[in-house]
């Protein structure tokens, strides 16, 4: 069982930034991808941004030069440095771990993000 836990979220006003942790717990192999999704209201849940434990960060189109993921693999560990933050950014944000050329898959509980002025 993997367990993970999501911290930083919370309410910024138009371009300013925020920082999201996620740190996984349990069983884990050590070759997973961790990432970040997002759901606002009305909306389908998207990839944010993603990283292997050795590979290059892939990001979605709208955040590309304003967010940052990076991990620290010793402690299971994923962040998601936020800058320029935007209304559209708006979301529940999600932390994900999962494991390449499976189904399995494993989620946060979930932060919320709010950024309006």
């Amino acid at each position: 069982q993997v367990q993970l836990v999501e911290s930083g979220g919370g309410w910024v006003q138009p371009g300013g930034s925020l920082r999201l942790s996620c740190a996984a717990s349990g069983s884990i192999f050590s070759m997973n991808i961790m990432g970040w999704y997002r759901q606002a209201p009305g909306k389908e849940r998207e990839l944010v941004a993603s990283r292997s434990t050795l590979g290059t960060p892939e990001y979605a189109d709208s955040v590309k030069d304003r967010f940052t993921i990076s991990r620290d693999n010793a402690k299971n560990t994923v962040y998601l440095q936020m800058n320029s933050l935007q209304p559209a950014d708006t979301a529940v944000y999600y932390c994900n771990l999962k494991y390449r050329g499976t189904s399995t898959a494993y989620w946060g509980q979930g932060t919320q993000v709010t950024v309006s002025s």
